[in-house]
């Protein structure tokens, strides 16, 4: 491999679209994309580009995470005394309408003709939106304000993360995507850490605490944008018209044309459908199993998620190497769904903290693995990938989106199964839990043109 096969501009060298071999070929590549919908060979990035990738995600799950960790908590707490409730309906119409506009931005954006290329005018034009929306949020006179403040953070930053996704399927072989995948899900890992102690730091001025993230992204992604060399799209030609209709329409998919994309979506639907029961009700698992007030555990739960942190890290970097370096899919997928139902089953019975945090622990492990690899998998199966790849990949999000809005409605019912009054079936959630993640990954088995 020579410096040609990389879309990252040497440090210091220019970033100018079709400056070099590899955005002609990418020019080609999607004109005849556009027009045949073939899929060609890729080359494989090198080091430069991996990591200017992993630094413009961890910079918008920076600006992006730090407000659902805790500075919304704050600016709700000083415009709602007492009125802690009111942060769930705030968080709830912003990912309503992410989870609306999602497939309407992925249709947009492989329809996106620019001397820039398809995916860079969004991650600008991402960027800039969500910096006025942090703005908005950090001078909120009023619950309305900061309500309508965060659903344009919503909608603006999941823009840039699905455009993120979208380029490392179009760029990427496939012999780099579980490794690549583990690499960005590191990002996303470590940023909210970063974010809570940013945020914990700067508690006292509304401006810093949302602005000192955002100005951090906009560093982070505006090198990446600075340095990827994106083919110019301007001469791309799309045999059908975008109508409301098309729109519309492209919001779903056809599974039996489809096949092994139906199956990964149902698969990771139901994994994340599992993956939130287990995680829904975790503060008041621990109070009824230890004995203790949820104040008490709160202190418990922040030491079991640093270790479970270690675990996902572990589970994501290894994963996605392994399954790159052995060339299969599946059985990491497999491994990852039968240890997070074994994670849960030992949540499930532990009588004491050790095997709660043993069973956390090895559930974020299978965490990791799964989101890695299943990734890497989503983009091996994605339709029309050359061609509508950000339509897809939004509609992969709703595979986890939807379980993120339905899941804690059914944990509350099989909470309330088989016990009496004022009692609540931890054990039940947890193994109804395992077993939803298990099923997902047998689900995903069924998958034909991956290994």
């Amino acid at each position: 491999m020579n410096e040609n096969d990389d879309n990252i501009s040497a440090l210091g060298g220019a970033a100018a679209p079709l400056a070099g071999p590899v955005a002609a070929e990418e020019a080609v590549a999607l004109a005849a994309a556009a027009h045949v919908g073939e899929q060609p060979d890729l080359p494989q990035v090198r080091p430069a580009f991996i990591w200017l990738l992993f630094g413009g995600v961890f910079g918008v799950y920076l600006a992006f995470v730090t407000p659902l960790a805790l500075s919304l908590s704050i600016r709700v707490a000083a415009l709602a005394p007492g009125h802690a409730e009111y942060l769930g309906y705030v968080l709830g119409v912003g990912s309503l309408a992410a989870l609306l506009v999602g497939p309407l931005g992925g249709q947009l954006s492989d329809r996106t003709r620019s001397r820039l290329g398809r995916r860079r005018p969004w991650l600008i034009g991402g960027m800039i939106g969500g910096t006025v929306a942090l703005v908005v949020l950090a001078a909120a006179p009023n619950l309305l304000t900061l309500a309508i403040g965060w659903v344009l953070a919503q909608i603006t930053f999941s823009q840039v993360i699905n455009n993120f996704v979208t380029i490392q399927a179009d760029r990427l072989p496939e012999s780099q995507r579980g490794k690549v995948a583990g690499i960005t899900g590191l990002a996303t890992m470590v940023a909210p850490v970063f974010g809570s102690a940013i945020a914990g730091s700067l508690a006292s001025s509304p401006y810093a605490l949302f602005l000192v993230p955002g100005a951090v992204a906009l560093v982070l992604v505006g090198l990446f944008v600075a340095r990827y060399r994106e083919a110019d799209s301007r001469g791309l030609v799309f045999e059908t018209p975008l109508t409301a209709k098309s729109v519309l329409s492209k919001y779903l998919f056809n599974p039996m044309e489809n096949r092994d994309f139906g199956w990964n979506w149902l698969g990771r639907f139901l994994f994340f459908f599992g993956l939130t029961l287990a995680t829904t009700f975790t503060a008041f698992f621990y109070s009824a199993r230890l004995g203790l007030s949820v104040e008490e555990v709160g202190g418990l739960i922040a030491i079991a998620g640093l270790i479970g942190v270690a675990g996902t890290i572990l589970g994501a970097i290894g994963g996605g190497f392994l399954s790159d370096r052995f060339k299969r899919r599946k059985p990491f997928i497999l491994v990852a769904a039968v240890g997070f139902l074994l994670g849960t089953v030992l949540q499930a019975i532990a009588p004491d903290l050790t095997l709660l945090i043993f069973g956390s622990v090895l559930g974020n492990f299978a965490i990791g693995v799964f989101s890695a690899v299943d990734q890497a998998l989503m983009i091996d199966v994605l339709p029309e990938r050359d061609t509508d790849a950000g339509r897809y990949i939004s509609i992969t999000q709703f595979a986890v989106t939807i379980p993120q809005a339905a899941a804690p409605v059914a944990a509350s019912l099989i909470l309330a199964i088989g016990v009496g009054a004022g009692e609540q079936n931890y054990p039940l959630l947890y193994v109804v839990a395992g077993i939803l993640t298990l099923l997902g990954g047998l689900v995903i088995l069924r998958i034909k043109s991956v290994r």
